[in-house]
């Protein structure tokens, strides 16, 4: 089969596209054909070497997280999917094992080939509603986790205010929609050009990057692109007694923020405890969650994709197909 892979640590620009054997599925697994995949922060930063010390790759580590696809094979003892349903889904590395799950891990061989296998029992996979694309669900599965989870942790009231900081991402795009389908005033921050695209998925007002363009008072704010130990400013803009969300590393401390009259919340559920992959199907499958897809390309065109994920401004999500 083909797979894009790296072959060493290394930036994107040296990944590749290879020939690899087909996996197998082994006991409670399944071997999936894939559909679609999309580029995730996790694509750069494992083979970067960010992680080398707590999580090093064997290689060629293929890359991609995110999928759909069909079910090809089951292992034995398999019962959650058949043969022939489509499926999608989010899958660390199993080079992330520490990271994943604590109860039920969702580890895969890498998405982003044309077959990949996945362990079956896990909440982070799911059947793909028939009225989702392929390609939307693959851009939805770590973006509308993300989002179902902080809309949780929240817990959103009709007529609030939120920042969202960070809202041209896959996490801020899949969020800034749940928060208007749920009654919430959006502020979120975007370039002129990406304006037009928040404004239709929800967004009330537009500012700018720079922290002096934050409002002040409102009772939530949603920290999608700064480094936890850089929230100061995010923390400004809320009322006291506001909450601020933040899903970027390192994990914040309260005395970070620069005050102590606002709640802070460290997002981060790979066990689907706040909702697993089946509620990400529903939102998408009801419209409550559209995917924000800036490009698709084709398998050949992986690297490419990893590259520009890394060096280029991007809105949504980049999905490859296969």
């Amino acid at each position: 089969m083909k797979a894009a892979v790296a072959t060493g640590y290394g930036p994107p620009e040296r990944y590749t596209v290879e020939e690899l054997p087909v996996p197998s599925p082994g006991p409670g697994q399944i071997q999936v054909r894939i559909a679609a995949a999309s580029v995730n922060p996790s694509d750069i930063r494992l083979p970067n070497g960010e992680y080398r010390d707590v999580a090093p790759l064997e290689f060629p580590h293929v890359l991609g997280i995110d999928f759909a696809g069909t079910v090809t094979e089951t292992g034995a003892g398999v019962t959650t999917f058949a043969v022939g349903e489509e499926i999608f889904g989010q899958a660390l590395p199993r080079a992330l094992r520490p990271m994943a799950g604590a109860t039920r891990p969702s580890l895969s061989t890498g998405t982003m080939a044309e077959y990949a296998v996945f362990e079956a029992d896990t909440p982070l996979l799911a059947r793909r509603p028939a009225g989702v694309s392929a390609r939307d669900a693959a851009a939805l599965a770590t973006t509308g986790l993300t989002a179902g989870a902080l809309m949780a942790t929240a817990g959103v009231a009709a007529g609030e205010t939120a920042l969202v900081v960070g809202a041209t991402g896959g996490v801020g795009t899949a969020l800034v929609p749940v928060l208007a389908a749920a009654g919430v005033r959006v502020i979120a921050t975007a370039t002129d050009d990406d304006a037009d695209v928040l404004r239709d998925l929800g967004a009330e007002e537009i500012i700018g990057y720079a922290e002096p363009d934050y409002p002040t008072g409102v009772d939530l704010a949603f920290n999608l692109a700064f480094p936890g130990d850089h929230l100061t400013g995010v923390a400004a803009a809320l009322r006291p007694g506001g909450r601020l969300l933040t899903i970027t590393f390192p994990v914040p401390q309260p005395e970070w923020l620069g005050r102590d009259d606002v709640e802070l919340s460290f997002v981060l559920d790979m066990d689907g405890e706040l909702g697993g992959m089946r509620e990400v199907g529903e939102r998408a499958a009801s419209g409550v969650l559209p995917a924000t897809v800036t490009r698709e390309y084709g398998l050949a065109e992986a690297a490419r994709a990893c590259v520009d994920f890394a060096r280029l401004h991007t809105t949504g999500k980049l999905v490859v197909t296969m």
